[in-house]
């Protein structure tokens, strides 16, 4: 795909980079919206009411097209919200802690801590079930996923909640435990938030998937949640209506105003994603874009990237300069040559280039191309 008018490489973690097309059609957009029939409504999608015709059409084609991107199953209610992940961290427990709960009313979950952000999902739950420590990773510095065999699983947990990918870590589950494997009659959580859309679902593990939409479908304000059915109608009492998720989907997700405009661009985002072949095609491309990047760091003399090399993600890839006094020249030349928000996570610092749907083969050849001519002139 051609880049827009020389645009620089955006590597950053989120909001993040996305597809030209799709910004290019927005902008057209931007004052009067056309149906799909091509006719002008007068209004940009910004100024529509969520209750009108023209909004609940966009609405409605938004949810028909991620279901079917995803091949979300008919049991399954997709839920556009507002949070974000860190929002979910309390919404989730709020929701299906109690599944299991004691005489007390006092329900359970289980948590596999792969990284910072399962790390706050974890802290964060704690306020509203008993949540435990079902496996954590962090004293090897977040460089695997522990093995599902060595879990400390809860015969009593409403759920066990896994983040799929780390976006901060670079750590990524290529393959979703198969709890019932492991002897557990708790509902799987992921949060999905930056590989959703790169890779498919294994639904028939999965209770309830969440993530931000702002690292890979779109941008910021908007919070996507995929619910099996039965799990709705078992929020605790002190769960805020407009959090209920029986309450928004009963509601189609309009019980409060949503965020109409992230979700038209997260739509167009969905559009995109088709015309590019889907899932399986976005996949292919994804493996391909990680793997030049991973060769790049492991081939090097001046790069390392610490994740073990089973569990890498192939959205959001860590490294480092073994001598870390060359990080400043390094971003400042990465600029210069037209790649963007290379700079690593303020908690662990290095490198970090994200890698998503909307970056193209092109950008990570040109990043690649850049950090070997810069190793060779201060290697």
């Amino acid at each position: 795909m051609p880049r827009a008018m020389n645009r620089p490489f955006n590597f950053s973690a989120g909001p993040a980079a996305m597809p030209d097309e799709v910004l290019a059609q927005a902008a057209s957009e931007m004052l009067d919206w056309p149906d799909a029939s091509g006719k002008r409504c007068g209004m940009g999608v910004m100024e529509m009411s969520h209750r009108g015709k023209e909004f609940l059409s966009i609405y409605a084609q938004a949810e028909a097209d991620l279901r079917e991107l995803l091949a979300v199953p008919a049991n399954y209610r997709i839920l556009f919200m507002q949070g974000g992940g860190l929002a979910e961290n309390a919404i989730v427990p709020l929701n299906i802690s109690a599944l299991k709960a004691d005489a007390g009313g006092r329900g359970a979950a289980d948590f596999v801590v792969t990284g910072s952000w399962s790390e706050k999902s974890f802290a964060e739950a704690g306020k509203y079930c008993q949540a435990d420590l079902a496996a954590n990773g962090k004293s090897d510095g977040f460089t695997h996923i522990p093995d599902a065999s060595t879990w400390q699983l809860n015969a009593n947990a409403s759920y066990v909640h896994i983040c799929s990918n780390e976006t901060i870590n670079g750590v990524e589950f290529h393959g979703l435990p198969d709890l019932k494997a492991l002897g557990s009659r708790a509902e799987l959580v992921i949060d999905f938030s930056s590989h959703v859309a790169s890779r498919p679902v294994d639904w028939s593990r999965v209770g309830l998937a969440f993530g931000g939409a702002q690292k890979n479908l779109g941008p910021a304000g908007l919070t996507l949640v995929v619910v099996r059915e039965d799990l709705l109608g078992h929020a605790l009492a002190i769960c805020p209506s407009a959090f209920n998720y029986q309450t928004v989907a009963k509601n189609e997700s309009m019980y409060n105003t949503p965020p109409t405009y992230a979700i038209y661009m997260a739509g167009l985002v969905f559009q995109w994603l088709k015309r590019q072949g889907g899932i399986a095609a976005m996949e292919s491309a994804n493996i391909a874009k990680a793997e030049l990047l991973y060769r790049t760091i492991d081939e090097s003399n001046l790069y390392f990237n610490p994740v073990r090399s089973d569990c890498r993600s192939r959205m959001n890839v860590p490294f480092f300069l073994r001598n870390e006094s060359l990080n400043d020249a390094f971003l400042s030349g990465a600029k210069e040559a037209g790649l963007l928000q290379l700079k690593g996570h303020k908690s662990v610092g290095g490198m970090r280039a994200s890698i998503y749907n909307a970056m193209p083969l092109a950008g990570v050849q040109a990043l690649t191309g850049y950090m070997q001519a810069f190793e060779r002139s201060h290697g």
